[in-house]
């Protein structure tokens, strides 16, 4: 059995305690200076009134001690579990924003020295070094990106990425034509610098001095949406001139102006999104974050619900996909609380979230109703088979089975039925 023992004085406990016991005594022999003791006058024994100080402060600073090491070293403790759920670089932003505090104070606060004795002044300027480094951790660690910015070409260190959405955005043609960027903004999720160059306004304006009706309408609207953009709120619209003459096409241009302006590229054009990415661009592709946003199912899909509750109408039932979407299914009732397979006819999309309407699967149309069903199991049902008509495909086993949508007058019989 082993015997573990629950105080076991450490190597940095007792360094703290003796600069405590240190500091202890240097207190003691100021106070007894200060209440006018001489060295000549026994007191205690043979010690004088002196080192009676020093001995009391000495026992005050060892009693005291080892309380405050343990607890600087809990303290320790705790800041070292506290550095292992940060982030390198938010260790390496937070020491260098320490090591400035510190240093500031240091210039700011030597003066203290001026207007006592340094056995009393001491403490309080480490105390104001020590505040003043736990300050600038924490601020290098808020603001981590600028300082690994600003120091980190000086010391080697690479500053983190910025994120794309962060990133000035420089706009194409495809997105002030399309016009959904100006409902992206005023949703609030587009916010900043738009950057617009001048090959793309000039394109504009060619499309929109065309002869063509449909060019024409297509710069029109773009050059409406570019002002519309100028008026909103929390972006900034922002020309720019033509930064790259010695390309010719307007895709390379945004390209190469992307790359020197470290901004992102804004673009409808998927093409143009991945030459860009390719090229090492950021791009921001509105194509992609449409279809991140299209509804998860579409009119003629089939999917499987379980009909959960009767709906508000005659003969509804309501069902819900698995991300919460509501199904409403049409001629139902019967059914509510079974798994059916429907297809969907409807998707309502409002402010309030996504409605899909739906009916079930083989009612409503010919190929529902006929496709699939096997004549062979039901023989007094057999919609393939007149019962006038002698030379049918049932009473000629060699001959194949006419399906009835391929046969033009079982698909005639079928309609009128």
């Amino acid at each position: 059995m082993t015997v573990r023992l629950s105080r076991v004085p450490s190597i940095a406990v007792e360094a703290l305690r003796l600069l405590v016991v240190a500091f202890g005594a240097g207190l003691g022999f100021e106070v007894a200076q200060r209440l006018g003791a001489t060295r000549s006058d026994p007191v205690l024994g043979s010690f004088d009134g002196v080192w009676v100080g020093v001995i009391i402060g000495a026992g005050l600073g060892y009693s005291l001690g080892g309380v405050v090491a343990r607890t600087l070293v809990r303290a320790i403790d705790s800041g070292e579990r506290a550095l292992d759920r940060l982030s390198p670089e938010q260790v390496v932003a937070g020491s260098f924003g320490a090591l400035l505090g510190a240093l500031l104070i240091t210039v700011v606060g030597w003066p203290l020295f001026l207007l006592g004795r340094p056995i009393l002044v001491l403490p309080v300027f480490l105390l104001l070094v020590l505040t003043g480094a736990m300050f600038g951790f924490r601020v290098g660690r808020a603001r981590r990106s600028a300082v690994l910015t600003m120091a980190g070409p000086r010391t080697g260190i690479a500053a983190p990425p910025r994120a794309t959405a962060s990133l000035p955005r420089l706009l194409d043609t495809s997105v002030a034509i399309d016009g959904r960027l100006l409902d992206v903004v005023r949703a609030g999720f587009v916010h900043g610098r738009l950057l617009i160059c001048t090959p793309v306004l000039g394109e504009l304006q060619a499309l929109a001095d065309s002869a063509d009706d449909l060019r024409r309408a297509r710069g029109r609207r773009g050059l409406d949406v570019l002002q519309a953009l100028e008026r909103e709120q929390g972006v900034e619209l922002e020309p720019i001139g033509d930064e790259a003459p010695g390309v010719s096409d307007v895709d390379a241009k945004l390209i190469r102006i992307a790359l020197d302006r470290q901004a992102g590229l804004l673009t409808f054009d998927t093409n143009l999104a991945k030459v860009a990415a390719l090229a090492g661009a950021r791009v921001l592709n509105m194509h992609a974050l449409a279809l991140a946003l299209r509804p998860p199912v579409v009119v003629g899909d089939e999917v499987d619900v379980v009909l959960a509750k009767p709906g508000k109408e005659p003969g509804q039932a309501v069902g819900y996909l698995d991300d919460g979407t509501m199904v409403v299914v049409e001629a139902a009732r019967p059914r509510v609380g079974q798994d059916a397979r429907v297809i969907v006819t409807s998707v309502l999309t409002t402010a309030n979230g996504r409605m899909v309407f739906a009916r079930l699967a083989g009612r409503g149309d010919v190929t529902g109703g006929l496709v699939g069903k096997d004549p062979g199991k039901d023989p007094g049902k057999d919609p393939g088979k007149d019962p006038g008509d002698a030379t049918t495909a049932g009473s000629d086993p060699a001959r194949p089975t006419a399906h009835p949508l391929h046969d033009p007058v079982e698909s005639a019989r079928a309609r009128q039925r």
